[in-house]
């Protein structure tokens, strides 16, 4: 088997490589070209017969497949012996995973087995006398914290997501795959099916444009005005916690911090007072645009661009005067 410095665990959706782990191949293709170490990607479970290319024109200099029933589903503890099976193979130094709900559920499961230290939703990272160095927000994003790994090996971080930029896909690169046995697993727990909830153009930790509804939409049904809006950029749906504690919005919406950490390139806050908790979830955005009755909510201090106004005027305008724009 292979060696690699960095192997980044690969996630999928539908059988194709989500954009999340493009991006952290980026970012790792960038730190072991600095370490003149091999870059290798562990590729988990069913998917399609072109995903080992795909990352390997994203950056991969080795690919692990880990096959078997177990994985069919994502199910942890199934996932967390077939990462631990790649790292056997592989030995890396540092091993990378997206923060996704998925990343977020499985690193530290992995990290556990591995007795390795976890450096969670980091968004940069350096070398420093040999180890990795990683960048992540701390105390709801308003600071950043250095963290050191010790001596155990591989120092595992997770990456938010749109933190890096995947690296353009070059056909000319080319990866040995490997086959990685997953040995015998037998999960206490066994995933019968996944339900998707209602249609998005993306996950809200992958969407490039949020458009996030809070208290003062007053009901289920006036988030319609914000569906037309989404439907119009292009956007996601999300939701702050009062909206959803109000069974206005499934909880597979909710931004914050006890919902989903996003990072997109635009944010519409609107009826969102502001409250730490969301601020925790999404003040990393690139653009912020706040929309708020109140000229004193706390959201307009982190705004890029702030309405003061009604959102039931305000909204509808904005989807026509934008629908008109794209059409132009």
């Amino acid at each position: 088997m292979a060696a690699v410095k960095i192997l980044v665990v690969a996630e999928t959706k539908n059988g194709a490589v989500r954009k999340s782990t493009l991006e952290a191949l980026a970012e790792a293709r960038r730190l072991a070209a600095e370490s003149g170490g091999a870059l290798g990607a562990a590729l988990i479970g069913p998917a399609g017969s072109g995903e080992a290319e795909r990352l390997a024109q994203h950056g991969a200099d080795v690919v692990f497949r880990v096959e078997g029933a177990p994985l069919e589903q994502y199910a942890p503890e199934a996932y967390a012996a077939a990462v631990t099976a790649a790292v056997g193979a592989g030995t890396p130094e540092v091993l990378f995973f997206a923060a996704t709900a998925q990343g977020r559920d499985l690193a530290p499961r992995a990290a556990a087995r591995l007795h390795a230290g976890l450096a969670s939703d980091c968004v940069g990272f350096s070398w420093s006398g040999g180890g990795l160095v990683a960048r992540r927000p701390v105390f709801a994003g308003k600071a950043f914290a250095t963290v050191a790994f010790g001596k155990a090996r591989p120092q595992i971080a997770s990456i938010r997501p749109n933190t890096f930029m995947p690296l353009a896909p070059d056909p000319a690169r080319a990866a040995s795959v490997e086959t990685v046995a997953l040995g015998d697993v037998t999960p206490r727990a066994r995933v019968v099916a996944f339900e998707a909830s209602e249609g998005e153009v993306a996950d809200l930790t992958e969407a490039n444009v949020i458009v996030s509804g809070g208290r003062a939409m007053g009901g289920p049904d006036n988030f319609e005005l914000l569906r037309k809006l989404c439907k119009v950029l292009g956007a996601t749906l999300g939701a702050s916690r009062a909206a959803v504690d109000a069974g206005w919005i499934d909880h597979s919406h909710q931004v914050g911090q006890t919902g989903k950490v996003v990072n997109p390139t635009l944010y519409f806050a609107i009826g969102i007072s502001g409250a730490i908790q969301h601020l925790a979830g999404m003040s990393s955005s690139r653009t912020i645009v706040a929309i708020n009755k109140d000229k004193d909510a706390p959201i307009f201090k982190v705004a890029s661009y702030g309405i003061v106004g009604d959102l039931y005027q305000v909204v509808p305008a904005l989807t026509m005067e934008l629908e008109k724009a794209l059409k132009e």
